[in-house]
């Protein structure tokens, strides 16, 4: 029992009623687009910090490791062979002589052998200590360095490789808003499509029910012999065609609120009923509206997009330019390396500190520079075109606009004494056929004049908010 009693109250929660600002939030929440250029912000904002980072000092280390089949000499293998047979060499002459004054001075003979040998095997060494000396083992060789290197001069390319990040960043934020502006535009079109239909709805449940009971009356009088079957026929096949406006309209309601919904990130199935679809009218200020220029040239996004662009173009011409003017930068290095190279390739670490500034100067391209400048200037024209004529678009966007809210303005006047007019005509068709002095021909006719006098007022109605929030567009106003 106490499950259905609480049936109608879950439906009349899961009924839920949305104004405008409330569904324009849930678009902006849920666009899939407005998401990515969230992202895309998020990236260029990085990309700008990093930008900044090239007028800082890089540092950066560096390690390897090399195995080498054959070790480094010094020497020429022919010194090396000269040198080691150079002491033997000596040493023999050396001993020949000893020998020689041996026999001239007898005396001598003990000293000599005494001396001789330890002094003959020392000079025939001699030479092979120095090939060993130079000889290397650089089987293993391991090296490192740390580096700091600082940019003195680029030529401009890095304040204009700073500034294009920023102008990037500026670009992206208008395009955002540009989107938030395209979604917005796009949730009221849909809502007042919905709030239309929904009064057409209305409408043509009214005209069903005025033939409805033209056709009770015509029926009784048929019985009663007053009426003929034409005319009973004829109201008849009014209704059918009433009831199937009924229908087509119903359909368009619901695909309409389908849109609606999808534009909003809404479950399609779900019942949504808008703050204004209720409303007999739909409220319009009527006055004479006047487009300003300057305040559309201000704020419209797809404008400050190409201006931007116009900005990046005329960077690029000097990061184009930079890429071929002198470049100075300033380094410091330590290095290590295993054989040590400075002392005598010992199987030890050793290090040297250095410091010196680098200068790039391009000197002969064949022109290479030359033309890729000029391009780049010739695509930063292009921009320069591309924004000169979204000016002039926008201007006639602006005429057109004011021409248009003017227009359907004029005709909502119209509309709207026509309506008073017709409802007056079907009030004295109704009173004078239930008199009996009308035709039913004539009350149909009535009704038929008074349902288009109606539908027009609704239309005229939607087009003046139409054609407003096409002007705010224009005017880049439409989230006012």
């Amino acid at each position: 029992m106490s499950l259905l009693l609480m049936l109608p109250a879950m439906g009349a929660v899961a009924q839920r009623v949305l104004g405008l600002d409330s569904l324009r939030r849930l678009a902006l929440q849920n666009n899939k687009q407005l998401l990515s250029g969230q992202a895309q912000m998020e990236a260029a904002d990085y990309t700008q910090r990093a930008a900044k980072t090239a007028y800082l000092p890089k540092v950066s280390a560096d390690a390897a490791y090399i195995h080498n089949s054959r070790s480094t000499h010094l020497l020429s293998k022919d010194t090396r062979e000269t040198l080691g047979s150079a002491g033997e060499t000596a040493g023999s002459k050396l001993q020949a002589l000893a020998q020689q004054i041996a026999q001239q001075s007898p005396e001598m003979a003990q000293l000599l052998g005494s001396l001789g040998t330890p002094l003959v095997q020392a000079i025939g060494s001699a030479g092979q200590g120095v090939v060993d000396a130079f000889r290397t083992s650089t089987y293993n060789v391991y090296a490192g360095s740390l580096l700091l290197t600082q940019p003195l001069y680029m030529g401009g390319r890095i304040k204009a490789l700073d500034r294009m990040a920023g102008y990037t960043r500026q670009l992206l934020g208008a395009q955002y808003d540009q989107t938030t502006q395209d979604v917005i535009y796009s949730v009221d079109q849909a809502y007042w499509q919905v709030v239309s239909l929904a009064q057409k709805r209305r409408l043509a449940e009214s005209y069903v029910k005025l033939l409805q009971k033209l056709d009770d009356d015509v029926q009784k009088m048929l019985r009663e012999g007053v009426a003929t079957k034409a005319t009973s026929l004829t109201v008849g096949v009014k209704l059918n065609e009433a009831e199937m406006t009924l229908t087509k309209v119903e359909d368009g309601l619901s695909l309409s609120r389908m849109l609606l919904c999808q534009i909003c990130g809404l479950d399609l199935t779900e019942p949504v009923t808008l703050a204004d679809e209720g409303a007999e009218h739909v409220e319009t200020a009527l006055s004479e509206v006047q487009a300003d220029t300057a305040q559309a040239f201000s704020k419209r996004k797809d404008l400050e997009m190409l201006e931007q662009a116009v900005k990046l173009a005329d960077e690029n011409v000097k990061v184009v330019r930079s890429l071929y003017l002198p470049s100075l930068s300033a380094f410091g290095a330590y290095t290590l390396t295993n054989p040590n190279v400075y002392n005598g390739f010992q199987n030890k670490f050793g290090g040297n500190l250095s410091v010196g500034v680098a200068l790039y100067v391009p000197l002969w391209t064949w022109g290479e520079g030359r033309y890729r400048v000029r391009a780049a200037k010739s695509l930063a024209r292009s921009q320069r075109y591309l924004y000169d004529e979204a000016k002039e678009k926008i201007n006639l966007q602006l005429n057109q606009a004011q021409y248009k809210v003017n227009e359907a303005q004029k005709k909502l006047l119209t509309t709207q004494k026509n309506e008073e007019k017709a409802n007056e005509n079907l009030h004295y068709a109704d009173v004078g056929f239930h008199e009996g002095v009308i035709a039913a021909a004539d009350l149909l006719e009535a009704q038929t004049a008074w349902l288009q006098a109606r539908s027009e007022r609704v239309d005229a109605e939607i087009d003046v908010k139409m054609t407003e929030l096409y002007l705010n567009k224009v005017m880049g106003n439409v989230d006012e």
